[in-house]
């Protein structure tokens, strides 16, 4: 294979130097003018990773090079064998062998740095926006290897660049490699008969030189195929992992025999553990120059559809390009919303990072991660997250979040609660059982003294999330004719035509209704199988305050909406549906210095004083205000005792004290130890609503105080006690009653990025969409002397100016839009144009 020169482009430009201000922590540093995370070890306390592709096709790429790739489905559509709870050292479904000629033998290492833990002189792996990657040097080599999905693709590219740092040629071979899963994730795991005999692998030659690898499970030979190819000519492959490997699997990822052999065995592989190893021999690379290559790892439904995107990418000229069209895709969704802020933290989590996890979050819901395994049992799309996640994406990408948002309407059933969580797939496929009742199928069973249902089959929050959702969208966009566009309900068993049709309105309708007709003893909608929080789910005729102020926010957004609409009866209805609520929350909540969380069947209060455990819970306290339901001295005094007695240096805990052994009755919060998780844990995804929350009370430095204490960012010189990837926001953190407080796990799929992301643009920014316009209404700290913003709104671009001469934390006493003053703190709809916005706090 002759050399090749490597000119200078997107996809191959070498990295922003480390900012000289940037001192570097031990694990990595953040280069906020690239856009990216660099880690300098490989060794993380815990896996980390990134996002490349959707979930139409895409998947997890670690920090050591493993992939996780599925199309369409992670448990129905799996592609590669990614097995998260194996060791960081070891191989996970992919890796690159670099091996150079050195006498008779080779010397084989992988600029991952696993599988062959060979020490390399230089590592870092560079987390970009839907990209990876990585430079390593060692034995005089420098390699780069860029991984990512080009945008609307089906193909995974690995940009591997192989350049020659020393003297004298070197004598170089490139040998990618993937492990491919069983399509249907589970059974991956749990048949060991079944599958291997389905697994088949053909290597198809092509007259010059190039080679594809074909695999499949047998059932999907004739409509769905996986692809491992590359741009140049190939000396060898092997299909046979047993093979590969050598003298029976004897061999190891660490080491495999077959790389001591010139060529691999060709090997395909008619049953067993499917693999895709190609030999790229790069020749003899000269002093420094570079050898370029780009493999594709991909899906269609034959090898003949799938031959324009083969064509496509082994022209690296096209790799560049789609390389520079991620890149803008990316700059393009980032520019909806910008800061420029005193706190430059601050300002990397919002410009950057927070809006990147929200479009991940968009994409994949609670559906695959290294935590949620999307392996047959799990949650596939979650109707409360995702609808709180569109909210997260809604000024940045407003029509394609509508698309998830009439899928989350289609699985609402007729009565106006919801189904928990759907498949993608099945919904696809309109089998008429896309959707599930979530956890609450565990409680199926379950009697009660007469012998009847002891739990709900439906959780009492599910339902009154969209309603938030789509509020938004017609904030946003102002497309008041989506309410008119009718949506089926969900029946299971019936395909979507036979199923009972509803407006987008009357859904809406439908889901206040069905709270308000379920009501409690005290006149609270009811728990049901559970609230937002999963983990308290006591029998059926508990009470949710939670729900409580949910469905109080929920009647808040139908009024709105139904005043747009010009529906005065109908705002009035709602109005007295709210102010009943309200006078049944504040007649029966109130603890005495702080609010109930729920009441069992019988009374019997939970998060209240006299409680030995979970006395106050976090939601208790900050969805009353946000929602209204809370006014004057308790708002204030129930926000109060939350910082008293539930605020850690690393967040708010849920609650307090956590329950110290398990207790069936009050269900999975008493599971965990104190600390973790919903019993006494710092679940992040409460923590944005502490701040919002604060921001209505006017309370500015209090709100950014909460901010900073969950940054991930600030994290970064406490990654040992964190250990979360700094990049991005996990699920929760470990409580200051257990050993490990300050551990974070489960990062990327939280709702905590949404909530956040909206907790800092919209309210300690203050810049939110309205039916009339763009309200700019800071709560910022007061110590701030000001700040700048860019928000593009309906066509067009607000240039957006605050200034705090008296340094107070809310209050707009001035509003001047393109040098006119305004009566309000509501920029007028513009639909094209930019246009100059300053405003005056005091």
């Amino acid at each position: 294979m002759a050399t090749k020169t490597v000119k200078k482009s997107a996809a191959k430009k070498a990295p922003a130097k480390k900012p000289a201000k940037a001192a570097a922590p031990k694990y990595g540093y953040f280069d906020d003018a690239a856009k990216e995370y660099v880690l300098t070890t490989p060794a993380t306390p815990i896996k980390w990773c990134n996002y490349v592709g959707t979930l139409n096709f895409g998947g997890i790429v670690d920090t050591t090079g493993g992939t996780l790739v599925c199309k369409g489905d992670p448990a129905l559509n799996r592609i590669t064998k990614y097995i998260a709870q194996m060791p960081c050292s070891d191989f996970k479904a992919s890796t690159i062998y670099i091996r150079i000629k050195d006498g008779k033998n080779y010397k084989i290492f992988s600029p991952f740095y696993v599988p062959t833990l060979v020490k390399l002189d230089k590592w870092e792996c560079h987390v970009g926006l839907s990209y990876m990657r990585w430079i390593a040097e060692v034995y005089g080599l420098r390699v780069q290897v860029t991984i990512f999905v080009p945008t609307g693709s089906n193909t995974l590219l690995q940009d591997i660049q192989v350049t020659n740092i020393a003297g004298g040629s070197k004598e170089v071979d490139i040998i990618p490699v993937y492990e491919f899963s069983h399509f249907e994730a589970e059974k991956q795991l749990t048949n060991a008969d079944w599958v291997p005999q389905t697994m088949t692998l053909k290597g198809h030659w092509e007259k010059d030189g190039h080679v594809v690898l074909e695999q499949y499970a047998y059932m999907k030979r004739d409509y769905a195929v996986n692809y491992v190819t590359a741009d140049c000519k190939v000396g060898s492959f092997d299909g046979d992992r047993r093979v590969f490997l050598g003298q029976n699997e004897m061999g190891s990822w660490a080491n495999p025999l077959s790389l001591q052999n010139k060529e691999l065995a060709n090997s395909e592989c008619d049953r067993g553990d499917n693999i895709a190893a190609l030999m790229i021999h790069a020749g003899k690379i000269a002093a420094k120059k570079t050898f370029r290559t780009c493999t594709q790892l991909g899906q269609e439904q034959s090898l003949k559809v799938a031959a324009k995107a083969i064509k496509k990418y082994r022209d690296l000229k096209n790799v560049d390009k789609a390389f520079e069209e991620l890149a803008k895709f990316w700059e393009n969704y980032l520019s909806t919303i910008q800061v420029n802020t005193p706190d430059a933290a601050f300002n990397s989590m919002v410009n950057v990072h927070n809006p990147r996890q929200c479009h991940t979050t968009k994409n994949w819901s609670r559906y695959l991660s290294l935590y949620q395994l999307g392996y047959g049992t799990s949650r596939g799309i979650g109707y409360r997250d995702s609808s709180q996640d569109l909210m997260g994406v809604m000024s940045h990408m407003p029509e394609e979040a509508l698309v998830l948002t009439k899928n989350l309407l289609s699985v609402q059933r007729p009565e106006g609660n919801a189904m928990h969580q759907y498949a993608p797939l099945a919904l696809e496929e309109d089998n008429g059982n896309e959707a599930n009742a979530g956890d609450s199928r565990e409680k199926k069973g379950v009697l009660d003294e007469n012998g009847n249902p002891a739990y709900a089959d439906w959780y009492g929050d599910d339902h009154l999330w969209i309603v938030l959702t789509v509020a938004n969208y017609l904030r946003e966009t102002g497309k008041m004719e989506l309410l008119d566009e009718e949506i089926p309900f969900y029946e299971a068993g019936k395909k979507r035509a036979q199923r009972e049709k509803g407006t987008v309105l009357e859904h809406l309708k439908r889901s206040v209704k069905f709270s308000r007709e379920h009501l409690g003893k005290h006149g609270l909608p009811l728990l049901g199988f559970a609230d937002w929080n999963d983990c308290m789910n006591l029998p059926l005729g508990a009470e949710s305050t939670f729900n409580t102020a949910l469905y109080a926010k929920a009647l808040l957004e139908m009024m709105g909406i139904e005043e747009a609409l010009g529906d005065k009866e109908a705002v009035e209805m709602y109005k007295g549906w709210y102010e009943d609520v309200k006078k049944a929350f504040n007649d029966s909540a109130w603890d005495g210095k702080w609010w109930t969380r729920w009441f069992d069947k019988d009374g019997n209060g939970y998060g209240v004083s006299s409680a030995k455990y979970g006395k106050i819970y976090c939601n208790g306290q900050s969805w009353p205000v946000i929602s209204g339901i809370a006014f004057g001295d308790r708002a204030v005094q129930g926000m109060d005792s939350l910082n008293k007695l539930l605020n850690t240096k690393y967040g708010v805990k849920s609650s307090t004290p956590g329950y110290r052994g398990f207790e069936p009755a009050v269900g999975g919060i008493s599971t965990y130890p104190p600390g973790a998780k919903e019993n006494g844990g710092i679940f992040l995804h409460t923590n944005p609503w502490v701040m919002i929350a604060e921001t209505i009370l006017g309370r500015g430095d209090k709100a950014f105080e909460y901010y900073c204490q969950i940054n991930p960012a600030s994290k970064n010189g406490i990654l040992d006690i964190f250990e979360s990837e700094p990049y991005c926001y996990p699920q929760n953190i470990l409580g200051d009653e257990h050993k490990q407080f300050g551990m974070g796990r489960n990062a990327w799929l939280s709702g905590t990025s949404s909530w956040t992301y909206q907790a800092a643009t919209q309210f300690i920014i203050g810049i939110r969409a309205s039916f009339d316009g763009l309200v700019v209404d800071p709560c910022i700290p007061s110590a701030w002397a000001g700040f700048e913003a860019t928000r593009k709104f309906r066509g067009a671009t607000y240039q957006i100016t605050v200034k705090n001469p008296n340094h107070v934390c809310k209050g707009v006493a001035k509003m001047v839009v393109d040098g006119q003053e305004i009566d309000s703190n509501v920029a007028p709809v513009f639909t094209k144009g930019v246009h100059k916005v300053e405003v005056t706090l005091g």
